[in-house]
C-alpha cells in the first residue's frame, strides 16, 4: 500500500510539472510574460540545474525591463562555480538592453576567451552570440575554435551568417569547403546555394559564384569544379555551356559513364531547348558503347524530330528510321522503349493504330519483370482508346492497376481507367475510380483526379441527361487522338448551345489549351481572360490565372501581366496546384534573388 501511495505521489507531482512547464511556454509565447515568470521561478527553484528553465527565465525579466534581477540572478548563477560560458553572453546582452554597449562587450569577451580554455565551447558560444544577432561575434567563435582545433567545422554555421550579412563570395568559400572536405553533402549545400542565385546568369550573385568556381578549377583540376560549374549553368539554363563542362567529366573521369550526360540531355528537352538536346544525344550516341544507352540517345534525337510540324515524306523518313531501329534490336525486354515509341508514332502521329497494337501485343510475348509488362499494357490501352476500343483498354488498365494497386504505376492505370469510362460515357463508374484517386500519392494524378470527378458531379445535377457532359467527353477524346480542330469546334458547339451552364468554364479551358497548341495566343488568352472574370470563384480559376501567367512570361513579354496574374495565385488560391511555381516565377519577376 506504501508503495502504490508513493507511486501515485510520484505521477501527481510529474503531472504538476508538466502542467507547469507547459503553462510557462504558453503564457511567454502569447505575451503575457508575468505569469509566466511565476511559473519559471518555480520551475528553476526546483530544477537549478535546467538551463532551459533559466533561459526562459532571463527572458522574461528581461522582456519584463526588469534588469537587475535578471542581472542578480545571472550573477547568482556565476558565483555557484563552473557555469557554462554562453552565460557570460546573456550578461552582456542584458547590459545591452540597458544601453550600456561598453559593459556589454567586457562580458562578449569573457565568453569568447573561454574557447582559448575548450575550444569545443566554440558551437555553444556561437549559437548564442546567432540568436541574439551577435553576428560577428558569432563568427570569431566559430572560427577561433576552428584554428585551436582543426578537427572542427563550424563552416555550416558561418555559411549561414555571411549569407545574412549579405557577404556572398565569403559564404560561397565556406559552403564550397564543406563540400571539399566531405563534412556535408554536396546536395544539400547546393540547396542552400541555390536560395542566392537565379536564372539570370548576368544576376551578380550567379556571377560572383561562377568567378569563384572558376578560380578553384584553375587552381584545383578537381572534377568537383567542373561538376558545379555544370550545376550552375542548369540552373542558369545554359545547356551549351553545361555540356561542355560534362563533356570534361566524361573524358578525365576514371570509368565514367554517360549516365550525367543522358540527365543533362534530358532536362534541355523538358525545357525546349532543343538545339542543345540534340547536340548532347548525338554526343552520346557516337561515344555510348552500351547498346540501351546508345538506342535512348537515338529515340531522343527521333523525339526532337517529331517536335516539328513534318510533311508526310518526313513522317515516312521516321517510320524508316523506327524499322531500321527494330531490325537492329529487335524484340528485347531490355529494349521495351523502342517497341512503345515506334507504336506511338504509328498511332497518334500516323493515324495507322492497328500496326501500332500488332507491335505491342507481340512485345507482350517478351519475357519481361512486371514493371515492363505494364508499361507496355499502359501504353497499349492507351492506344486501343485512341482507336475507340474502349473495352479492350480497361481490360489492360485494369490488369495494371491490379497488379500495382500500391504503386505510382497502379495509380496512373486506374485513372486511365477513369479517363476511358469517360469517354465511353459510363461516368458513375468513372467516378467511384476518382474518388479513390482523390488520396493519390502521386499529386499530378490527385489533381487531375479531383478536377475530372468534380467536372462530372457539377455536370450532372442539373442536367440529369448529362448532355453537355456527353459533348465534352466526345472534344476530349478528340483532343486525345490529336484531332485538335475538330475538338475545337466540337468545344464551340458547347459553348453556342450551352451557354451559362456549369459546363462552360471547362469547355472554355480546353478550347484555350488546344488553342495555344496550335499558336493562336490571341485566342487562348480571350477564353482564359473569360474564365477568370466570370468563373473567378470556380475550380479552374487558378488554372487560368497559371496559364495566363505563363502565356504573358514566355509567349507575349509581358512581364508585368504575367506577374499580375500568378500574385492573384499567391493571394486568392492558396491550396493551388500551382501555387510554388507561381510563387517562383512571381518572385522571379519581382527581381527576388531565388532558385
Amino acid at each position: 500500500m506504501k508503495l502504490l501511495t508513493t507511486l501515485l505521489a510520484i505521477l501527481l507531482f510529474q503531472a504538476v510539472f508538466s502542467q507547469e512547464d507547459f503553462l510557462a511556454k504558453q503564457y511567454f509565447d502569447d505575451g503575457e510574460f508575468e505569469k509566466a515568470r511565476v511559473f519559471y521561478e518555480k520551475l528553476v527553484e526546483r530544477h537549478p540545474r535546467r538551463t532551459d528553465y533559466a533561459e526562459g527565465l532571463i527572458a522574461c525579466y528581461q522582456q519584463l525591463e526588469a534588469y537587475e534581477k535578471a542581472e542578480a540572478f545571472m550573477t547568482g548563477l556565476l558565483q555557484n562555480g563552473n557555469p557554462y560560458p554562453t552565460i557570460y553572453i546573456d550578461l552582456g546582452y542584458n547590459y545591452r538592453l540597458q544601453d550600456l554597449p561598453q559593459k556589454a562587450e567586457e562580458y562578449y569577451a569573457l565568453a569568447l576567451a573561454a574557447i582559448e580554455e575548450n575550444p569545443n565551447y566554440g558551437y555553444g558560444i556561437g549559437f548564442r552570440f546567432q540568436r541574439y544577432t551577435l553576428l560577428e561575434q558569432a563568427l570569431q567563435a566559430y572560427a577561433r575554435a576552428m584554428e585551436l582545433n582543426p578537427e572542427l567545422d563550424y563552416n555550416f554555421q558561418m555559411a549561414r551568417i555571411y549569407g545574412e550579412q549579405g557577404n556572398i563570395e565569403q559564404m560561397y568559400d565556406a559552403y564550397l569547403e564543406l563540400i571539399v572536405r566531405g563534412r556535408a553533402s554536396k546536395a544539400n549545400i547546393l540547396r542552400n546555394i541555390e536560395t542566392f542565385i537565379n536564372e539570370d546568369a548576368a544576376s551578380e550573385n550567379n556571377i560572383k559564384l561562377k568567378k569563384i568556381l572558376l578560380q578553384k578549377a584553375q587552381r584545383d583540376p578537381d572534377l568537383l569544379w567542373n561538376e558545379l560549374l555544370s550545376w550552375l549553368f542548369v540552373q542558369q539554363k545554359q545547356y551549351q555551356s553545361a555540356f561542355s563542362q560534362e563533356k570534361a567529366i566524361y573524358k578525365r573521369g576514371e570509368g565514367s559513364t554517360l549516365q550525367r550526360l543522358e540527365g543533362l540531355g534530358n532536362l534541355a528537352l523538358e525545357d525546349q531547348a532543343v538545339e542543345d538536346a540534340r547536340a548532347i544525344f548525338e554526343y552520346i550516341e557516337k561515344n555510348s558503347s552500351d547498346p540501351v544507352t546508345s538506342l535512348n540517345a537515338k529515340l531522343n534525337l527521333v523525339d526532337i524530330t517529331l517536335m516539328a510540324e513534318l510533311g508526310p515524306r518526313q513522317l515516312e523518313e521516321v517510320e524508316a528510321t523506327f524499322e531500321a531501329l527494330v531490325q537492329t534490336y529487335g524484340y528485347q525486354g531490355k529494349t521495351l522503349q523502342l517497341q512503345v515509341a515506334y507504336a506511338n508514332f504509328l498511332a497518334f502521329r500516323k493515324n495507322t493504330p492497328a500496326p501500332a497494337i500488332e507491335i505491342l501485343k507481340k512485345s507482350l510475348g517478351i519475357t519481361m519483370p512486371r514493371f515492363g509488362e505494364a508499361y507496355v499494357k499502359l501504353a497499349l490501352g492507351d492506344i486501343l482508346v485512341f482507336d475507340q476500343k474502349f473495352n479492350q483498354a480497361l481490360i489492360y488498365f485494369s490488369q495494371v492497376q491490379k497488379n500495382l494497386k500500391n504503386d505510382v504505376l497502379g495509380q496512373e492505370a486506374r485513372f486511365k481507367v477513369a479517363q476511358t469510362s469517360f469517354y465511353k460515357g459510363d461516368f458513375d463508374w468513372a467516378l467511384t475510380q476518382l474518388k479513390v484517386l482523390r488520396g493519390s500519392t502521386s499529386q499530378l494524378i490527385a489533381n487531375d483526379a479531383m478536377q475530372l470527378s468534380l467536372l462530372i458531379s457539377d455536370n450532372s445535377l442539373e442536367d440529369s441527361t448529362q448532355t453537355a457532359l456527353k459533348k465534352y467527353a466526345r472534344a476530349d477524346l478528340l483532343a486525345y487522338q490529336k484531332k485538335t480542330r475538330e475538338a475545337i469546334e466540337a468545344l464551340d458547339e458547347i459553348l453556342l448551345q450551352h451557354k451559362g451552364e456549369k459546363i462552360e468554364d471547362e469547355a472554355l479551358f480546353k478550347q484555350a489549351e488546344l488553342l495555344s497548341s496550335l499558336k493562336d495566343y490571341k485566342a487562348a488568352e480571350y477564353n482564359y481572360l473569360k474564365i477568370v472574370e466570370f468563373y473567378g470563384l470556380d475550380i479552374l480559376a487558378d488554372d487560368a490565372h497559371f496559364a495566363l501567367g505563363e502565356l504573358y512570361r514566355n509567349v507575349m513579354d509581358e512581364e508585368e501581366k504575367a506577374k499580375s496574374h500568378y500574385e492573384k495565385i499567391l493571394y486568392n488560391y492558396q491550396d493551388s496546384y500551382y501555387f510554388p511555381q507561381a510563387r517562383k516565377q512571381f518572385r522571379l519577376l519581382r527581381g527576388d534573388s531565388i532558385n
